[in-house]
C-alpha cells in the first residue's frame, strides 16, 4: 500500500492492523470495535475522518442545516466574519475556495449559537476546534455534527478566569506534585493564565503542527475520557518541574509564557508516551471527581447549574467514603491503595473505627506538638511498614477522616494544612467523615469497624457525652483487643479534656471585650514617633487581651459578601477562618483598602451574606503575629503608643488564613506607606 504524503510508514505489524481497521469500517463497525483494533494508536490519514466520527458518535446523523432558515443575525455577526476570515488568512478579496470556506464556517457557527442559545465571544477557540476538522475536508453537515460533539464531550465548560476545571485541575497538581503547586501559588500563577488554551481547544491552538492535534485527537477520542485533558495538562506542568523552578527569579509574565509554550514542543512521534502518561497520573487519582464534577463541567447547561459543586475553596482532593471503601476491600481491582488516617479524638476512634485506620489525634496538633510530632513520624514509620509487608492497611495515598461534624473538623483541616505545606503527595480527605462511613456500614458495623461501641459511639447514640480515654471504664464485661493499627498509635493517643477548652486556654484570652475605634486617643497613634509595628514568629504569645471577635447574638450589619467585595475602595478580598474566644473557626472574609481591613463573618443559614465584625485602621496595629509551628495562625495586636514609643494593646484578633504571608505582606505594605504619608 502506497504512503500517503506526509503520512508516515508503516511497518508490517501496523499493515495487518491498518488493514483490519479498514475491513471494519467497510463493515459498518461501531466505537468498540474501532477502539480494540486501534488500541490507542494513531490513526492512518485515509481512515481518520470516518473513525473519528465513529468515536463522536456522529456517523450518520442527519444534516441539521435542513431546519435552519439561513439568518445570520446574531449580534456581533461582523465579529464572527471577520474573525474567521483573519484565522484563515483571508483578506476582502476572497478566491472562490476561501469564500467558500468563510461562508461555511460562518453558517456553521451561526447555527451553533442559535442551537444552544449562545453568543459567540473571539477568545473562545471555536475556530482552532474546527480546523481539525475543515482538514479532513468534511461536508458541512459532518462538520457541524462533529464540532457540536467535541465541544459538547469533550471540551470542559466554564473555561474562563476562575473558571471551575481550572480549580480541579490546580487540586490534580495539588494531589501529585504539592511542592509545584505551592510554588506556582506563591508566584499567583494560577492554571487559566498558562493552562486556558490548552482546555478550551485540546491543545489545538497550541500545538506545532496540525498533524500533532490531530494524533493527540486519535487517542483522545478511542480513550472517550472527557478527563483526559486534566491529565495531559498535568503531564507538561509536571516534566517540565526544573525548567519551571529554576525561573523563580524571573518575572511573572515571563514564567506564564513559558509555560504556556510547553506544548508546541511536542512532535508526532512524542504523543504515544504523552498519553500514556496522562493515563498512567489519571489511573493513580481517586475517581470520585470525576462522578462529582461530571455533570458540572461535562452535562448539559441546565444539569450543570444543578450539579455545580464550588473547587475554589477546597483545600485538597476529596474522596467518597465509598471509593476508600472499595479500595480497602478489594485491593486487587484498584491500582491506588488508601493509607486511611482518623483524626477523630481519641474516645471517638476507640468507639469504633475502619480497622485499617492509623489514628492520629487532631487535638494534638494544638495541645501537645511534641506529641504530635512523635504520632506523625509514627505515622510514616506504620505505612513504610505497611506497605512492606503489602498489608491491606498500607497505601501511598494518605485519606484524612474527620468526624463529619464541622466544629470537630475544623482541626482536621489544620491537620491536612500540616501535611500540605511539607509537601506530601497523595493527599485526600475522606468526605463527610466517620459521620458517612458509619451510615455505609450500618448495616454490618461489627464486621465492617473495629472496636464498635453502640453506646459510646456518637453515631449510634448521639446523646452519649464523649469523656476522656482515661476516664473511661476498663472493667467491661466484653473487653475487646485492640486492632494492630490501633497498637501502632496507642502511644500518642490524647489524655486531654475537652478540646473547646484546651484551645481557649492555649489562646489565654480572659478578659472583657474592648473596641477602639478612631476617635480613641490612648496615647499616640504612631504619629511624629519610631513606628513599632512589626511581624514576626511568636511562640509564647500569652497575653491576656480583650479578643475583637463579638458574641452571635450582637446586632451587627449584614451585607452581600460578594457585592461588598468589589466596591471600588476595596482592594483585595481574602477568604480566612475567624477565631473566636471559645476556640470555634467561623468562615469569614478579609476585605482590604489602603488605610483599614474589613473582618466579615459568612453566615451559614444565607449562603453568600456575612455580618460585619469590624473595621480595623492599620494605623491601629501594633504588631501581626503568627506561630512558628502554625504560620496560617495570624494574631493582629490593636493599640497605640506613648510619648516614650511604649506600645500599649488594647485588644486582638486571630485569625487562620491561607497563604498568610501574601496578605500579611500586603497589610505591611498598606501600613508603611500610611506611615511614610504621616511623615511626610
Amino acid at each position: 500500500m502506497d504512503d500517503e504524503p506526509g503520512s508516515p510508514r508503516y511497518d508490517d505489524d501496523n499493515i495487518t492492523w491498518i488493514t483490519e481497521l479498514e475491513n471494519a469500517l467497510l463493515e459498518g463497525c461501531d466505537f468498540g470495535v474501532v477502539r480494540n483494533i486501534c488500541n490507542g494508536r494513531g490513526i492512518p490519514e485515509h481512515c481518520r475522518s470516518r473513525v473519528w466520527k465513529i468515536c463522536l458518535n456522529v456517523m450518520g446523523k442527519g444534516d441539521a442545516f435542513v431546519t435552519w432558515d439561513g439568518a445570520r443575525d446574531l449580534t456581533d455577526q461582523e465579529t464572527m466574519k471577520s474573525d474567521i476570515m483573519t484565522f484563515y488568512n483571508s483578506d476582502m478579496t476572497l478566491t472562490d475556495e476561501q469564500s467558500a470556506v468563510v461562508n461555511d464556517i460562518e453558517a456553521l457557527l451561526t447555527l451553533y449559537c442559535k442551537t444552544r442559545n449562545i453568543n459567540y465571544n473571539k477568545d473562545n477557540g471555536w475556530l482552532n476546534i474546527l480546523q481539525p476538522f475543515h482538514k479532513l475536508r468534511l461536508s458541512r453537515a459532518d462538520m457541524y455534527n462533529c464540532f457540536y460533539a467535541m465541544t459538547s464531550k469533550f471540551i470542559p465548560r466554564d473555561c474562563d478566569p476562575n473558571g471551575q476545571p481550572f480549580h480541579l485541575f490546580r487540586l490534580l497538581l495539588l494531589y501529585h506534585d504539592s511542592d509545584l503547586c505551592s510554588f506556582l501559588d506563591t508566584k499567583q500563577i494560577h492554571p487559566e493564565l498558562y493552562a486556558r488554551k490548552w482546555f478550551q481547544t485540546l491543545f489545538s491552538a497550541t500545538a506545532a503542527s496540525i498533524r500533532v492535534v490531530q494524533t493527540v485527537w486519535d487517542v483522545y477520542l478511542q480513550s472517550a475520557d472527557p478527563f483526559l485533558v486534566f491529565f495531559l495538562a498535568l503531564v507538561i506542568v509536571i516534566n517540565a518541574k526544573e525548567q519551571i523552578m529554576i525561573m523563580e527569579e524571573q518575572q511573572i509574565e515571563s514564567i506564564i509564557e513559558t509555560i504556556s509554550s510547553f506544548p508546541c514542543a511536542l512532535e508526532e512521534e512524542d504523543i504515544e508516551d504523552f498519553c500514556s502518561l496522562a493515563q498512567y497520573y489519571a489511573e493513580r487519582t481517586p475517581n470520585s471527581y470525576r462522578k462529582d464534577y461530571q455533570v458540572a463541567l461535562f452535562g448539559s447547561s441546565i444539569q450543570a447549574l444543578k450539579g455545580e459543586k464550588s473547587l475554589s475553596q477546597a483545600l485538597c482532593l476529596d474522596v467518597s467514603l465509598n471509593e476508600v471503601l472499595q479500595c480497602v476491600n478489594r485491593p486487587q481491582d484498584y491500582s491506588i491503595q488508601f493509607f486511611v488516617i482518623d483524626c477523630r479524638p481519641t474516645d471517638q476512634y476507640n468507639s469504633g473505627h475502619l480497622p485499617t485506620a492509623f489514628h492520629l489525634d487532631a487535638n494534638l496538633m494544638l495541645q501537645e506538638s511534641a506529641k504530635f510530632s512523635e504520632a506523625v513520624a509514627a505515622l510514616f514509620e506504620s505505612q513504610k511498614q505497611a506497605l512492606a509487608v503489602e498489608s491491606l492497611a498500607g497505601g501511598q495515598h494518605l485519606c484524612f477522616l474527620g468526624s463529619g461534624r464541622e466544629q470537630e473538623d475544623q482541626y482536621v483541616t489544620m491537620v491536612v494544612s500540616y501535611f500540605l505545606q511539607r509537601h506530601s503527595q497523595y493527599i485526600s480527605i475522606a468526605r463527610g467523615g466517620y459521620r458517612v462511613l458509619h451510615d455505609l456500614l450500618k448495616s454490618d458495623l461489627q464486621n465492617g469497624l473495629a472496636d464498635h461501641n453502640e453506646l459510646q459511639c456518637l453515631m449510634c447514640n448521639p446523646n452519649y457525652k464523649s469523656r476522656n480515654v482515661d476516664e473511661t471504664d476498663d472493667t467491661s464485661e466484653d473487653p475487646r483487643e485492640p486492632s494492630m493499627v490501633g497498637r501502632l498509635t496507642s502511644a500518642f493517643k490524647s489524655k486531654s479534656a475537652n478540646m473547646k477548652d484546651k484551645f481557649s486556654n492555649f489562646l489565654t484570652e480572659n478578659a472583657a471585650e474592648r473596641h477602639v475605634n478612631p476617635t480613641d486617643h490612648i496615647g499616640k497613634p504612631y504619629r511624629g514617633v519610631k513606628p513599632v509595628f512589626s511581624i514576626n514568629d511568636d511562640d509564647d504569645d500569652n497575653d491576656e487581651l480583650p479578643h475583637h471577635m463579638g458574641s452571635d447574638d450582637e446586632q451587627k450589619e449584614v451585607v452581600n459578601i460578594k457585592l461588598w467585595s468589589t466596591k471600588p475602595d476595596i482592594d483585595h478580598c481574602f477568604t480566612c477562618q475567624c477565631l473566636k474566644t471559645n476556640g470555634e473557626l467561623r468562615q469569614g472574609h478579609l476585605l482590604l483598602t489602603k488605610s483599614h481591613m474589613y473582618i466579615i463573618r459568612n453566615m451559614t443559614e444565607q449562603p453568600g451574606m456575612g455580618v460585619i465584625l469590624g473595621r480595623r485602621p492599620y494605623i491601629s496595629i501594633v504588631k501581626i503575629t503568627s506561630k512558628r509551628k502554625h504560620p496560617d495562625l495570624i494574631t493582629f495586636k490593636y493599640g497605640s503608643t506613648d510619648s516614650q514609643n511604649q506600645p500599649t494593646i488594647s485588644h486582638i484578633d486571630r485569625f487562620l488564613i491561607p497563604d498568610a504571608a501574601h496578605v500579611t505582606n500586603i497589610i505591611k505594605e498598606y501600613i508603611i506607606t500610611l506611615l511614610d504619608n504621616d511623615n511626610s
